[in-house]
């Protein structure tokens, strides 16, 4: 049975309680190791101040690059005139090869200052158009597989990026990687099987495969009955002329 409140002795009411020579111990490591402790509040104070400087340099820099990407698609998005034209705000180009060049100069700032944002894709993605444009295929794939490589499920422009990939090859006259790219579009983007169905027949007739281009077209009405590219697929069966 335990002792009541009359029956402890002096030693035991003048010894202090648990809590007391809890916190004692505490107070006593505390002050023993009080500059590390200092020390490891100074160095999560200094690494916090080093993760937000970190976000709001990423935040800073993702608002600049969104700006240098005005550059490119403002370029994109200018004329061809070789005299001023009135209430005209866009830039103007003397000629269709020099505004490509400018989106290329433009789409190249924006990809070697701020390499892993979204802008700099984006601007893979219009340098690779231009490139194209221009003629210079080889230049084109490296821009569009630049984008392809961290295109993710989902993607809407991966589509553009591939069929990129697609006109590409065929003007280097590699018929057959063409093909390859066009075969794997409706897996970018399944919005647009039915044309990437016209580009595979295309190719197949280019190649030299008629009868397999024909199955494509004739069996499209079927495949894609809502799609709106129908007369497309009659016009291209009509030039592969009658079965032989």
């Amino acid at each position: 049975m335990s002792k009541n409140a009359a029956e402890l002795t002096r030693k035991e009411m003048k010894a202090p309680d648990a809590f007391q020579a809890a916190a004692g111990q505490a107070a006593t490591w505390v002050a023993g190791r009080q500059k590390h402790i200092v020390a490891a509040v100074v160095g999560a104070i200094a690494l916090l101040a080093v993760v937000l400087g970190v976000m709001n340099w990423i935040e800073s820099s993702r608002k600049a690059a969104g700006v240098a990407l005005f550059g490119v698609l403002d370029a994109a998005d200018g004329q061809i005139s070789s005299v001023p034209l009135p209430g005209v705000s866009v830039p103007l180009f003397p000629s269709t090869e020099a505004q490509q060049k400018e989106i290329v100069a433009k789409a190249g700032e924006v990809r070697r200052e701020y390499p892993s944002t979204e802008a700099a894709r984006t601007a893979a993605l219009a340098a690779g158009s231009a490139q194209l444009r221009l003629g210079a295929y080889d230049e084109a794939l490296a821009s569009f597989d630049s984008y392809l490589s961290s295109a993710k499920a989902g993607d809407s422009l991966a589509f553009v990026a591939d069929d990129g990939v697609v006109r590409a090859k065929e003007a280097k006259g590699d018929f057959a990687g063409a093909l390859a790219a066009a075969e794997r579009l409706p897996s970018l983007n399944p919005a647009y099987a039915d044309r990437a169905a016209l580009e595979r027949a295309r190719l197949l007739a280019r190649q030299g495969k008629v009868e397999e281009a024909r199955k494509i077209l004739q069996a499209f009405p079927t495949d894609f009955k809502d799609s709106q590219a129908k007369a497309d697929a009659e016009s291209q069966l009509a030039r592969l002329g009658a079965p032989k």
